[in-house]
């Protein structure tokens, strides 16, 4: 069966007898692992859709067990990342962190969505990109159902709440707090004001809206390391190969 799609690709392995196997994420369908011959030299069309930070349209033939990327064409290449270093850094961290946070073959389409938008803004940014990584890390825990509480303790409903609890999945009152630390929970982190209102506006506001937003680094820094471990804990995310730039950001 033959498919087209648009998508990003997140990952590329080489195989044998010059094929590669092709992790995209892809509109119709979500994330898929497929096979090509598309040679990564050249000039053709289908060439320069298969390179880094590139949304492409696909011609996928679907077999039994596997896909198979025939064709593509470049719709945008966000190529001008890759021409600053601090930019392919980031970008690829959030391209390794998304494919480890997406289930196989179910798609959606806003999570896409929400990577076009990173990789659109990333491009033209001129600084503070750990700033735009926190933003679409957050998003993306919210697209996916797994935001934490942030209005309230997330053990006990009260509206006093001074720290994040990572295993209890998200904020937490003091008695809470002491309490789960004597059951021997040890990610608990104390937050300050700043930090909660950083994360709600986040959460209310397109990420569009963070074009030009840059996070002190003493809110930064915590922010990073929060949703690192969160999303290391409730969605299993093991250590990244992209991950030495966020700990030079934290």
């Amino acid at each position: 069966m033959y498919l087209d799609t648009e998508g990003i690709i997140l990952r590329q392995t080489k195989t044998a007898q010059g094929r590669r196997m092709i992790l995209l994420f892809s509109r119709k369908y979500g994330k898929i692992s497929a096979g090509t011959s598309i040679s990564e030299k050249g000039k053709s069309k289908s060439t320069l859709a298969m390179h880094p930070f590139t949304l492409g349209k696909y011609e996928i033939y679907k077999g039994r067990d596997s896909f198979n990327i025939n064709g593509a064409d470049t719709l945008k290449s966000f190529y001008q990342i890759g021409e600053n270093v601090d930019k392919y850094m980031a970008s690829s961290y959030i391209l390794e962190w998304t494919e480890k946070v997406l289930p196989e073959q179910v798609a959606n389409v806003p999570l896409l969505n929400l990577l076009i938008d990173f990789l659109t803004l990333m491009e033209d940014r001129k600084k503070a990109y750990g700033t735009l990584v926190l933003a679409y890390q957050v998003k993306a825990l919210q697209l996916l159902g797994y935001m934490p509480v942030l209005d309230q303790c997330s053990a006990c409903g009260s509206k006093e709440v001074k720290s994040f609890s990572i295993e209890s999945g998200g904020m937490v009152c003091e008695k809470c707090k002491d309490t789960l630390l004597e059951e021997g929970q040890t990610l608990i982190y104390d937050t300050n004001f700043d930090i909660v209102e950083v994360l709600k506006y986040i959460v209310n506001n397109p990420l569009r809206a963070m074009e030009k937003l840059a996070l002190e680094q003493d809110v930064l820094r915590p922010l990073l390391q929060i949703i690192k471990k969160y999303a290391e804990y409730h969605m299993d995310i093991g250590k990244l190969k992209s991950e030495d730039f966020l700990v030079g950001m934290i």
